[in-house]
Order: C-alpha cells, then sequence, then structure tokens
C-alpha cells in the first residue's frame, strides 16, 4: 500500500493496496494474503520491501537510522524466516556490542546484501577488502572469534 505515515493508511494509499491486490472483500484479502507473502520473498520485489520496511520506521522528518532495539524487531520481521540464521546471530551480535546505537539505511542494505551473497555459516566468500558497511566486518570478526 506504500502509506506514507507509520501505522496509518489514507484512503486513496488503501484504495491503490486493494486494486493492486484484486481484492474488494475482506474474503478477497484473506485469499490474496498468502500469495502477497510468497511475492514479497521473490529476490527482486524482497529487495524493495526490505528497503521499504526501513523507510517506513523512520517517524520524524530528519530522521536517518532507527535504533538498535528496533532494528533487531525490525530483522525479525521482515527478514527472519528467509535468513534465520544471519538474522538471530546479527540480532545476538547487535545487542552484544557497544559501538552502534543506531543503525542506517546503508547499513541496513549492507545486511541484506550480506544474506544474499554470502555463504553462511562458513563465511567463506566474504571478503572484508570489499567495499561495504564496517559494521558487517566487526559481525564477521565478532562470529569467527565466536566460533572459534
Amino acid at each position: 500500500m506504500k502509506s506514507e505515515k507509520q501505522g496509518y493508511f489514507s484512503l486513496e494509499e488503501w484504495r491503490r493496496g486493494l486494486r493492486a491486490l484484486r481484492a474488494d472483500t475482506v474474503h478477497k484479502i484473506k485469499k490474496a494474503l498468502p500469495e502477497l507473502e510468497k511475492e514479497v520473498k521473490y529476490p527482486s520485489t524482497f529487495v524493495e520491501f526490505y528497503s521499504y520496511a526501513f523507510q517506513y520506521c523512520l517517524t520524524e522528518e530528519k530522521q536517518k537510522s532507527i535504533d538498535i532495539e528496533s532494528i533487531c524487531e525490525l530483522l525479525d520481521l521482515v527478514s527472519g524466516t528467509q535468513f534465520h540464521a544471519q538474522v538471530d546471530l546479527f540480532v545476538e551480535y547487535l545487542k552484544a556490542q557497544n559501538d552502534y546505537k543506531v543503525i542506517n539505511m546503508d547499513q541496513w542494505m549492507g545486511f541484506s546484501r550480506f544474506c544474499n551473497e554470502i555463504s553462511f555459516p562458513d563465511l567463506s566468500s566474504y571478503d572484508p577488502n570489499l567495499a561495504g558497511p564496517l559494521i558487517l566486518d566487526n559481525f564477521v570478526e565478532w562470529l569467527e572469534a565466536k566460533q572459534s
């Protein structure tokens, strides 16, 4: 529905969303939801959904980051079923570390790329020399220390 304000839908946003779902009754909405859940998991639509989930949680006008506690919940909601092991360990890392109080969009999207591109749990395809958020390098170091 691409609502602009968290927790609220304008009448136009609601109508646009229902048109996209081709649902004009409660029965059709219920029937459409499982298919919508599947669609969100396709790689082409997941990135858009993942990005939107972060932006949706920016509740203040000039806000550019989200606190760690909220990020942990959001990660579980958005990626927890698809990347269960990575999300669980990243959430554990975020709660244990003291360097980061908030996560910005670059870090958020970096974690999505990490989940999609890095072999897990062996991390053999991780290259710390490639450009990416420092938080991921720190996460990998933490994982390696935890595994040894």
